[in-house]
């Protein structure tokens, strides 16, 4: 059991490491202190349901379904775009700060809204986790343990760094470390875009 539980949290962990769209997302919450309980939340239980649908065999489903990864594939690339386009807008305006006090100066539900787009307009979330999670457990003995082991490093991952990020305040106390950023945060939006749709 211990095996199956550090083999599913150690490939998990190293899946989800990758700088992406939901990661860079919630690094941004994180230094905003903007909702990062209820961010870290919502990506960790959307990792845990793509999981364990992985290990439960459900992603047999992409392959009998030709249009499925199309579908998400170039839905997904349209949202990045314009998410991209709204970072570089909000790169090139700058006059934006870190400051201790400012806090939940955004709704709820539409950051929600867009985590939930993130994470589960991404194709790539779904090879990783359904396909790719769900395969490999089935090479050992104990898959609910390989599951629970994958499920908590998603917990891990993103708690640690929407919580982390907070270490990074001094540095983006200051509105242009808030524009690389965005630059940066624009970049790999459209990067991942241009290959969802190149592949």
């Amino acid at each position: 059991m211990l095996t199956s539980l550090a083999a599913g949290f150690a490939l998990g962990l190293s899946l989800i490491l990758a700088i992406g769209a939901q990661n860079a997302f919630v690094l941004r919450q994180g230094l905003r202190r903007e909702h990062v309980f209820w961010v870290c939340l919502t990506c960790a239980l959307s990792d845990a349901l793509l999981i364990v649908a992985g290990v439960a065999g459900f992603g047999s489903l992409a392959e009998r379904w030709p249009g499925f990864e199309q579908a998400m594939r170039w839905g997904g690339a349209g949202f990045l775009v314009f998410y991209g386009l709204r970072s570089f807008h909000a790169a090139w305006t700058g006059g934006e700060r870190l400051q201790a006090a400012e806090t939940g100066r955004a709704r709820l539900g539409p950051v929600l809204l867009t985590v939930l787009a993130l994470t589960w307009l991404n194709p790539h979330v779904y090879l990783d986790t359904v396909v790719l999670l769900g395969s490999v457990s089935a090479q050992y003995p104990n898959a609910p343990a390989f599951a629970a082991g994958a499920v908590g490093s998603s917990f891990t991952f993103f708690f640690a760094l929407g919580y982390g990020a907070r270490a990074l305040a001094p540095v983006f106390a200051r509105p242009r470390a808030w524009q690389w950023l965005d630059l940066g945060v624009g970049l790999t939006m459209w990067a991942i875009a241009a290959k969802l749709v190149l592949v």
